[in-house]
C-alpha cells in the first residue's frame, strides 16, 4: 500500500485546507516531502471544491464560479528535484474515495465557461453519474454504460519566475485582442478567490495579484485533460524549481477525447498513488519543453467503433484552410445529429461524447484546404444497435429523460 500523504476534508471548505491551493506560482509553500523511490498516496477533492451537488437541477452549474477553481493538491517536494531535471511519476493506481462515490458532468452556460460546442449547446445542463465497480452509468442518460480509464485532469509542477512573467505576459496580450468576448479568450490572473495554500495571508495577498489560473495546460503539465494518463502511466515533467513541487487534482472516471463539454469528463473526488525518481538535467538531455508520458498497459478495450468524420468547412459552408479545430467540431457536431435520431437529445448525445471514452484523431493535416478529424464512437457502450441499417434508425429514448435543467 502506498502510504498516505495527503488526505483531503470534504467537511472544510477548500480554502481553509492548507494541503490545497487554486492558483500556479512558483512561491507556493511545499505541504509535503518525498524522496526519490517513495511511493505515496494523495488525495483531491473535485475541481469545483464541491460547488456540484447529485441531484436533478442544473442551477449549480449555472451559477458555478469558475474563478475558485481547480482545487488541486499539494505542493508536494521531491529530496534532490532542481530546476532543469525530469521528475519521473508513476501513476500506480488512481481510484474514487468512499466519502463521495458519485461523479457529475456539466455543460456550461456560455456566459459562464461555455464549451467547445457552446454556440449550439448555450445553457447549462447536468448528468449525475453512478458508478458500477468498473463501469458508469447515468439516470440521466438511459441505455449507455462503459468502463471508466479514471485518470488525474490536471496534474504537473510548479512553475519559475520567469515561466509565470511568460505565461501573464503573452495571455494578457491575447486577452487585450477581445476583451469583451464571451466566453473569454483566456482566465487571467485573479486574486479575490485566489487559494494560495500555505502561504501567509501578507505573501499571498501580493502574489496572488500574479498567481496563474489553473484553467489551461502549459509548459510545466497542468490541465492537459489526457483520457490516457491512467493507472499504470509513467510522466516525465519538466522541473522549473527546487523541489519541483508537484500539484494534481481534477480527476475524472472517464473521459472522451477533447472533454467537448468543458466539464466534459465524469468529474469527481478520488485518489492518485505515485512513485516518484528524478532523471538529472534530463529536459537537457532530451530537449524537453512540455511533459512526455508513456500510457497505462490496463485500458478498457473497445474494438468495434462507428466513424465520424468532420473537415474545415464551419456550419454556415465558411471554408477554412487545415483547420483541424473545425474540423473536429464538425465531426462532433455530426456524430451528435446521428445519435438525436435514436431518441437522445442534443444534450444528452453531447454529454456522452465528453464522458464515454471516445477517441478523437487527426487523420489527415496535409490535403489543402481541408483537414480531416475524425471521431471515434466505441458501440458496445450502447444498449441497443446504433449500427446503419436498411430499416433505419429505431428510437429508443422518448425525450422523457433529459439533462438536469436549471430549475
Amino acid at each position: 500500500m502506498a502510504k498516505p500523504l495527503i488526505k483531503v476534508d470534504f467537511k472544510t471548505p477548500p480554502e481553509k485546507q492548507k494541503y490545497l491551493h487554486n492558483r500556479w506560482h512558483p512561491d507556493l509553500p511545499m505541504v509535503a516531502k518525498v524522496k526519490p523511490g517513495d511511493e505515496f498516496r494523495v488525495e483531491c477533492i473535485d475541481w469545483t471544491g464541491g460547488q456540484i451537488a447529485d441531484d436533478d437541477s442544473a442551477t449549480d452549474v449555472q451559477i458555478v464560479n469558475l474563478t475558485k477553481v481547480h482545487y488541486l493538491s499539494g505542493p508536494i517536494a521531491v529530496e534532490g528535484a532542481e530546476p532543469g531535471d525530469l521528475l519521473e511519476v508513476d501513476l500506480l493506481d488512481v481510484g474514487v474515495l468512499p466519502e463521495s462515490a458519485w461523479g457529475f458532468t456539466g455543460i456550461f452556460a456560455k456566459s459562464n465557461g461555455g464549451g467547445f460546442l457552446t454556440d449550439h449547446f448555450p445553457d447549462a445542463r447536468k448528468a449525475c453519474w453512478h458508478f458500477s465497480g468498473l463501469y458508469a452509468n447515468s439516470r440521466h442518460i438511459p441505455g449507455v454504460e462503459f468502463a471508466g480509464i479514471t485518470h488525474p485532469g490536471l496534474i504537473g509542477c510548479l512553475p519559475s519566475r520567469e515561466l509565470l512573467d511568460t505565461w501573464n505576459k503573452r495571455e494578457s496580450e491575447l486577452f487585450a485582442t477581445q476583451p469583451d468576448r464571451v466566453p473569454p479568450l483566456c482566465a487571467l490572473p485573479y486574486a479575490e478567490t485566489a487559494h494560495m495554500g500555505a502561504m501567509s495571508k501578507s505573501a499571498a495577498k501580493q502574489a496572488a495579484k500574479e498567481a496563474a489560473r489553473t484553467v489551461p495546460p502549459r509548459e510545466h503539465g497542468g490541465n492537459c485533460d489526457i483520457k490516457n494518463l491512467s493507472r499504470g502511466s509513467k510522466v516525465y515533467f519538466p522541473v522549473y524549481v527546487k523541489g519541483a513541487g508537484l500539484s494534481m487534482g481534477d480527476i475524472h472516471f472517464s473521459q472522451g477525447d477533447g472533454e467537448i463539454t468543458f466539464c466534459g469528463a465524469i468529474e469527481m473526488a478520488g485518489y492518485l498513488d505515485l512513485r516518484v525518481s528524478l532523471i538529472k538535467g534530463g529536459m537537457k538531455k532530451y530537449g524537453i519543453t512540455n511533459p512526455i508520458f508513456q500510457p497505462s498497459p490496463v485500458e478498457p478495450k473497445y474494438s468495434r467503433f462507428l466513424i465520424f468524420e468532420g473537415i474545415s468547412v464551419d456550419e454556415a459552408g465558411k471554408q477554412y484552410y487545415l483547420d483541424a479545430h473545425v474540423a473536429y467540431r464538425r465531426a462532433c457536431l455530426n456524430a451528435i445529429e446521428y445519435l438525436k435520431k435514436f431518441g437522445f437529445t442534443g444534450e444528452q448525445a453531447y454529454a456522452i461524447l465528453g464522458t464515454a471514452p471516445v477517441e478523437g484523431h487527426i487523420s489527415g493535416i496535409v490535403d489543402i484546404p481541408n483537414a480531416c478529424a475524425t471521431l471515434y464512437v466505441p458501440t458496445e457502450i450502447f444498449s441497443f444497435d446504433i449500427l446503419p441499417n436498411a430499416s433505419g434508425p429505431k428510437k429508443f429514448l422518448d425525450g422523457k429523460i433529459d439533462l438536469a435543467r436549471v430549475s
